[in-house]
């Protein structure tokens, strides 16, 4: 599938794959699977060039190469679970009271980011006032650089594709272009909009669609 994201005001090409997912909970630290289709970034951001982040037809492997390439070490063994341990402890601390919702998904993170406080009704410029929670969620990510982070859009299911997916593109990717201007490298970042796809919530009612207009920062640890 590819779709039209919005980088800082760039259109640019992204990869995007796509994987089933069921949830339980989005605010708690349950066992969950998570869809986690990506998209590479390319664009300018910044005033940096970032361009597609693969050098191989499969996007996961170009971005391996690239994190390597950037001198980011590979977790593995028991040292995986203690390092995401530490991340979601420093995560969690520092969104305490932000309205983002902390995730465990096995050795994986997500951090879900409602619509209603991150941006204004039915636009994808980030609002001011969550500027200061990209910040701490910044600070965290350059703090443990060993983990890649994919930052995925949702909406609800009103309106229809026509309007949910370039929505979904925009959001996620103003998500992501504000990461990089906090200093996380590009090259850990994958970026796509989901559009409705992977509800964590009932449509049929204004607080289930309230959930499901969403961004979430999926964060696995880089196993090389």
């Amino acid at each position: 599938m590819r779709a039209k994201i919005i980088v800082a005001g760039v259109s640019i090409a992204a990869l995007l794959g796509a994987a089933a997912c069921t949830t339980t909970d989005p605010y708690r630290s349950a066992p969950q699977r998570n869809n986690t289709g990506t998209g590479a970034i390319a664009g300018a951001v910044g005033g940096a060039l970032l361009g597609y982040l693969t050098n191989t037809s499969n996007g996961e492997q170009g971005r391996k190469n690239a994190l390597i390439g950037a001198g980011i070490g590979a977790l593995g063994g028991a040292a995986v679970g203690r390092y995401m341990d530490n991340q979601q402890r420093a995560l969690e601390s520092q969104l305490s009271g932000s309205g983002v919702g902390v995730a465990r998904q096995g050795d994986n993170l997500v951090l879900r980011m409602p619509s209603d406080v991150t941006f204004a009704t039915n636009q994808s410029s980030i609002d001011a006032r969550f500027m200061p929670v990209l910040d701490d969620v910044a600070q965290v990510l350059q703090q443990y650089d060993q983990s890649t982070i994919d930052v995925l859009g949702y909406t609800d299911s009103s309106g229809g594709d026509a309007i949910n997916q370039p929505l979904s593109d925009r959001r996620a990717s103003s998500v992501a272009s504000e990461l990089v201007r906090r200093g996380v490298i590009a090259q850990r970042i994958y970026v796509a909009g989901m559009s409705s796809q992977n509800p964590v919530a009932s449509n049929a009612t204004p607080e289930g669609r309230a959930m499901n207009r969403r961004v979430e920062i999926l964060i696995r640890p880089f196993r090389g």
